[in-house]
């Protein structure tokens, strides 16, 4: 294992509507270079996807940190995509990495389409 001072991992979705406001928020609390980007379609839709990337960033560059971010009106989740169907997602994502890294921080945040963040604690 090495490490590049790589502090986290940042999980968003797929979703180009998105990109600006993550890209901003990322800018806002990580410096550059700090960071390890994942996007997957669905965000923690597929937990396991979401797993599998965890595992390789932590064992690459040894990361501290997880971020999940998903987002309202989210294509993947179709009519299902409540708020709380989404914090119900990540709720359960948060749980099953901290099972699997105890040592791990984890944040997660809903994203609304006008661009606020709302905090989902686990």
């Amino acid at each position: 294992m090495s490490d590049h001072g790589c502090k986290a991992v940042i999980v968003t979705c797929i979703d180009f509507r998105f990109q600006e406001y993550i890209n901003d928020w990322i800018s806002e609390n990580f410096p550059p270079k700090t960071f390890d980007r994942v996007a997957i379609a669905g965000g923690v839709f597929d937990v396991t996807a979401v797993l599998k990337q965890v595992e390789i960033s932590k064992r690459l560059h040894n990361i501290k940190k997880v971020v999940l971010i998903n987002h309202e009106d989210c294509g993947a989740y179709g009519e299902a995509g409540t708020i709380q169907k989404h914090a119900e997602d990540l709720k359960n994502a948060a749980n099953k990495i901290k099972n699997q890294y105890p040592d791990l921080e984890i944040d997660s945040y809903y994203l609304n389409l006008n661009s606020s963040f709302v905090n989902i604690p686990a």
